[in-house]
């Protein structure tokens, strides 16, 4: 039986994808639609234009609204971090609240 808290069903995944958006852009305050960031672009550089100052920001306000801790020295931060995509997966497979 497939552990439904652990892997959140695809509209779900959406609908968590957009509030991630939407934490991203409040705790940054960018002046631009959440819906507007691509799933699958760079957090970093290129795509959304992040630092390491705004990665550690994200990570705050991630922990506090979902429960768990990002850690900087986790290994996986890069792909974590990667795209939107990747933080909403590891955020829906992580979550406590």
């Amino acid at each position: 039986m497939k552990d439904t808290a652990a892997s959140p069903a695809p509209g779900n995944l959406d609908a968590l994808r957009l509030e991630v958006a939407a934490l991203i852009v409040e705790a940054l305050n960018l002046e631009l639609e959440p819906a507007s960031i691509p799933a699958d672009d760079s957090l970093f550089g290129e795509g959304l234009g992040l630092d390491s100052i705004d990665i550690l920001e994200v990570a705050l306000v991630v922990s506090k609204r979902y429960g768990f801790q990002l850690r900087a020295d986790n290994e996986d931060n890069v792909r974590i971090f990667g795209s939107l995509r990747s933080l909403t997966e590891y955020i829906g497979a992580n979550r406590t609240q």
